[in-house]
């Protein structure tokens, strides 16, 4: 037995078409297997659930097939077959020709944004396709479908099964390859347990890459699981990539805990959210005949307050409310991980109503003031490409780009991107370029009234900026400090105050240097710095501007410290806080903060009686 490698895949095609017209029978003719892996499914001659067969094309292309239910009674299995497919076979028998659910299952195609296809001409013994494949093109037209290539089969005799293998063949190699970093999202659509290897799940991947011994979640619920094992059409292998039919061998979870609806995605790099906002498509005509002679009104006003939302194999109720004509809001009853430009089913469980939707935003804002929903379908309106995320930032000024990442807006070219719409890049942030322009304003303003308030240190703390703008932690200040703003030592200044002391504060400096350079450690006292106008603020700044240096509570000039250690050094081994004042020619007030500052430095050793030792430079202790 060979040891499993990696796999690039398959190429995934889901069936189509009105029950009883052939699409198992056509799949058991192509790939020698029946797709009806049920009893009853078997017995009474109807698929009831999802079937999966696979097959090779004569060229070596390995193809996989997703069977379809054709009964109206079990719409929601169709969908969870059709939704992740990146291809479909619309099937129509040459004896029965075009039927009320082949519209349905198109509308379907529709509505997931599936672009590629055959149309499939069935029972070519039984009658002649001619007339069932014109009137399949007539209702194809406006279509994604329209200009598929058909083809007429049996599947009793084989005719033509040759020609639409090869038409597969041709329509795989078409069909632009996934990205295979991208983040993984795995709809599932059945979840065993196998004995001796424990839950294994089976969806389609329809991008990305999967790896034995990857961890990842299980959404909506969040719970890590780890990859043991994976298959790709029967066999072992240690990675896929898609698009792919695969089965995965789970670790960390049981059975009775997953199920059709659930996801296996990438942590961090989707975006689990109750609430979308969505542009919807025109309803089908094809799936809505109560559309004929009806008034005309935009898909929002014709679907019901509470429809079905159907995305990849996940179904769940919804409460819709209208923005515009063709805008609504999504409120969901199960959270689904989706990222902006992600296709939806929107149905009306009371008709054969189905309308497509285009996953706009995935945290929208809430609406609260009068004409908000009008406003927020205006901006709606002007999302020509869903991933650029100019609108979103726009309503929110800003975001961790990670965030945006997760919500699926392109971030991969934040430089190309970002100077394309000057918005701005700060730090983990992207700040709209009109917010951003907005915060500059406000930010100098705040810095001129703190410096009118403060003339002794007119620089603006960096908390305080962030509270008054109202800025996260991460987002760094230096993004927006441009027009004539300096950062400088945790503080924003006017240009000429960053390199300036304010003169009041200059002079009285000039007047403490001078008393220091005669005496260097007669640290001056409270009611003295007073006299100078030296305020605990000024004080502050001339510490930060290294102009002083703050030893214990007095200020001394710079150096002090340097200074007190030479001369200590000149004293007899060990020495008394009296020896060291008189020799520094200060009082105990300011040696005692010295001595303590030099011990916690490490230049000097305190004994038990109080004494000190200056230690060797060589046996000081590191920093």
């Amino acid at each position: 037995m060979t040891a499993p490698g990696p796999d690039s895949g398959a190429f995934v095609v889901a069936t189509a078409g009105h029950v009883d017209h052939g699409k198992s029978t056509l799949l058991r003719a192509l790939t020698g297997t029946d797709p009806d892996r049920l009893a009853e499914e078997r017995r009474r001659g109807l698929t009831l659930d999802l079937g999966f067969v696979w097959t090779t094309t004569p060229g070596g292309r390995r193809l996989a097939f997703v069977d379809v239910p054709g009964h109206h009674r079990y719409l929601a299995t169709t969908f969870a077959g059709l939704a992740t497919a990146p291809a479909v076979l619309l099937v129509v028998s040459a004896d029965e020709g075009w039927r009320a659910q082949t519209g349905e299952h198109l509308a379907a195609v529709e509505a997931f944004g599936i672009r590629s296809g055959l149309l499939v001409i069935t029972r070519a013994d039984l009658a002649d396709p001619a007339a069932a494949l014109a009137l399949a093109r007539e209702h194809t037209a406006g279509t994604a479908l329209a200009d598929a290539p058909a083809v007429a089969v049996s599947a009793r005799t084989g005719a033509g099964l040759d020609v639409l293998l090869h038409r597969l063949d041709a329509l795989a190699a078409a069909y632009p390859a996934p990205d295979p970093e991208a983040p993984v999202r795995l709809w599932l659509d059945r979840a065993f347990t196998v004995a001796g290897a424990g839950t294994v799940v089976t969806g389609t991947l329809t991008a990305g890459t999967l790896a034995v011994d990857d961890t990842l979640e299980l959404a909506p619920a969040g719970t890590p699981v780890a990859v043991r094992g994976l298959q790709s059409l029967g066999r072992d292998v240690e990675r896929v990539s898609g698009p792919a039919r695969v089965a995965v061998n789970l670790r960390r979870i049981a059975a009775d805990e997953v199920r059709r609806g659930h996801a296996l995605v990438t942590s961090g790099r989707w975006w689990r959210t109750t609430a979308v906002d969505v542009r919807l498509d025109p309803p089908s005509p094809v799936a809505d005949p109560l559309s004929a002679g009806a008034p005309p009104a935009g898909p929002a006003a014709r679907l019901p307050a509470e429809p079905l939302v159907h995305c990849g194999t996940a179904a769940t109720g919804a409460r819709l409310r209208p923005l515009g004509a063709d805008s609504a809001r999504l409120t969901l009853r199960a959270p689904l991980d989706l990222h902006v430009g992600d296709r939806l089913l929107v149905r009306d469980p009371g008709s054969r109503l189905l309308v497509g939707a285009t996953v706009l935003d995935v945290a929208p804002p809430a609406l609260r003031r009068r004409g908000a929903a009008a406003a927020r379908a205006r901006q709606l309106v002007a999302v020509t490409d869903p991933a650029d995320p100019a609108t979103r930032l726009r309503a929110t000024g800003c975001e961790l780009r990670a965030d945006l990442a997760a919500m699926g807006f392109a971030t991969a070219a934040p430089e190309a991107r970002e100077a394309r719409s000057e918005n701005l890049a700060a730090g983990p942030f992207v700040v709209d370029a009109a917010h951003a322009a907005w915060l500059r304003a406000v930010l100098t303003a705040e810095v001129d009234r703190y410096a009118a308030a403060h003339p002794a240190d007119p620089g603006l703390p960096h908390p305080l900026a962030r509270q008054r703008l109202g800025l996260p932690e991460a987002l760094p200040l230096a993004a927006l400090t441009g027009d004539g703003l300096v950062t400088r030592q945790g503080r924003i200044y006017r240009a000429p105050d960053a390199e300036a002391l304010p003169a009041p504060v200059a002079a009285a400096l000039d007047r403490l240097l001078k008393a220091l350079h005669a005496a260097p450690f007669r640290a001056p006292t409270r009611g003295e710095l007073d006299a100078l106008g030296l305020t605990a603020e000024s004080l502050a700044l001339l510490v930060r501007r290294r102009h002083l240096e703050r030893v214990g509570p007095h200020h001394l000039a710079v150096g002090a410290l340097a200074r007190a250690e030479a001369r200590l050094g000149t004293l007899p081994q060990p020495f008394t806080v009296g020896e060291c004042a008189r020799a520094l020619d200060t009082s105990r007030r300011v040696a005692v903060p010295l001595l303590e500052a030099l011990d916690a430095a490490g230049v000097t050793r305190r004994h038990s009686d109080g004494r000190r030792t200056l230690r060797p430079a060589g046996s000081r202790p590191l920093a």
